[in-house]
């Protein structure tokens, strides 16, 4: 078939790949999010797929938005017959989605139902899933509510960050999103309509909803920070300023010295030689790196050295 590919983050990455080396199908144009400021500099900057397509000599659109009447007559020359779609990052208007005679066919990183919206692996992680996945679905004008085509499931391990469980999603998810353009073009998928119950909602994760609150048990505390690492970032603030936050874990009773854990209010800090711990309304946790504001991230026992930690300072 004749793809038009949609999609602009790393994660995408995979399944434009996979498609391209398909002997299957033929991408013909790459539809991405225009160039923005990255790095130090802030100099305009091909997203990740499209940096694909240009070394792949494949034309690359890049609309403002996708009902700008350019982009729309454009997609209409290129005539494509399915419009595969990963994490691309704009809702895509009826009067494109009625171009391709199969459907734009969406790849999204959660077993539909759960977790529609921006942020599934995040969402998946925070709630303490044991068990996530990947589904395709044929999109419409509603927020990853259209009939489903595939599915691929994976295991959330105990120490997955957001970016950990999302690199593993990509990969099986482009082998997914291929079988399921190959079964369009045979014919032998049809699509199923997503069941009325199991629905939740993922938004966007914004930067304040990654500041971490103390005063929530340890495991909460922990699945947040995993959930928003690398991006945006857990966060915390000591002295005033802000401080990033790696991810936690579970201190252990016996390697500080002989004693018991300390008790510790929410927030508290608490130095030993070789680790730092922090209260929560459970047992306290390690922090192992942290970024201060301006600095490079570090171990958090060199951080705490430096910053000479008085007992009984807090983290809010």
């Amino acid at each position: 078939m004749r793809l038009v590919f949609a999609g602009t983050p790393d994660a995408a990455v995979p399944s434009l790949r996979a498609l391209l080396e398909s002997p299957r199908h033929d991408v013909v144009a790459v539809m991405t999010r225009p160039d923005a400021p990255a790095g130090r500099g802030r100099r305009l900057t091909r997203s990740p797929v499209g940096a694909l397509a240009d070394d792949a000599a494949i034309p690359v659109l890049t609309p403002a938005r996708p009902r700008d009447p350019q982009f729309l007559d454009a997609l209409r020359e290129l005539a494509p017959d399915c419009c595969p779609v990963v994490a691309y990052g704009a809702l895509v208007p009826r009067v494109a989605l009625d171009v391709p005679i199969r459907g734009w066919v969406n790849l999204h990183f959660s077993l539909l139902p759960a977790w529609r919206g921006a942020a599934p692996v995040q969402a998946a992680v925070r709630h303490g899933d044991e068990i996530t996945g990947a589904t395709t679905f044929l999109l419409e004008e509603g927020l990853d509510t259209g009939p489903t085509l595939g599915i691929v499931t994976e295991t959330v391990r105990a120490t997955d960050t957001a970016g950990d469980l999302l690199g593993r999603l990509a990969v099986s998810g482009a082998a997914l999103l291929v079988a399921t353009v190959d079964g369009l073009a045979d014919g032998s998928l049809r699509p199923r309509p997503q069941p009325a119950d199991g629905v939740s909602h993922a938004p966007k994760v914004r930067v304040a909803d990654a500041r971490v609150d103390w005063t929530v048990p340890a495991t909460a505390v922990d699945r947040l920070v995993r959930s928003v690492t690398p991006d945006p970032g857990a966060w915390t603030t000591f002295r005033e300023e802000r401080l990033g936050l790696g991810p936690l874990r579970a201190a252990d009773a016996t390697a500080g010295g002989p004693t018991s854990l300390p008790t510790l209010k929410p927030g508290e800090l608490y130095v030993e030689k070789r680790r730092v711990l922090v209260g929560t309304t459970g047992p306290p946790l390690e922090l192992v790196e942290v970024g201060p504001v301006g600095r490079r991230v570090m171990p958090a026992a060199d951080w705490a050295r430096g910053a000479r930690i008085d007992t009984g300072e807090l983290c809010t």
